[in-house]
């Protein structure tokens, strides 16, 4: 995996974004990524948690609602709402490892993007090698499932 830096080195080369402003982005980026990730997690497992779990995660952390928020709507300490919350993640998290549904998607999602490129260029490949690229991307697919 490129670091961030790598990934926004060329911007930071460029003079277009200062060092300054590169350093306060990384905590940002990764605060993105963070979310995408739980959101995939919610999305393949938020239908084994709890109604309560799940009514309480989709607020906080899909809806934004804060931990002081959440806690008055559920009439429930900013602490049990925390607590929840990480519970969740780290429930969400264990059905990952376990499961690897999300870390198939992802591979399957970049299988078929691989496609598309494959099929955006049968023009410049030969019969051949439009074959043996789909035979590759289908093992992979058919691997994952």
């Amino acid at each position: 995996m490129r670091s961030h830096r790598e990934i926004y080195g060329r911007y930071v080369n460029k003079k277009t974004l200062t060092q300054t402003a590169f350093a306060d982005m990384i905590p940002k980026v990764m605060k993105m990524e963070r979310f995408v990730e739980q959101t995939l997690l919610f999305d393949f497992y938020g239908d084994l948690l709890t109604e309560h779990q799940r009514s309480v995660y989709e607020d906080v952390v899909l809806g934004d609602l804060t931990y002081s928020e959440a806690a008055e709507e559920y009439g429930v300490s900013r602490q049990g709402v925390h607590e929840l919350v990480k519970r969740c993640n780290h429930m969400m998290e264990e059905y990952e490892q376990k499961l690897h549904l999300v870390q198939k998607f992802r591979s399957i999602r970049d299988s078929a993007k691989e496609l598309r490129q494959v099929s955006g260029r049968t023009r410049e490949l030969t019969p051949e090698q439009i074959s043996e690229a789909l035979e590759r991307i289908s093992d992979h697919i058919l691997e994952e499932l």
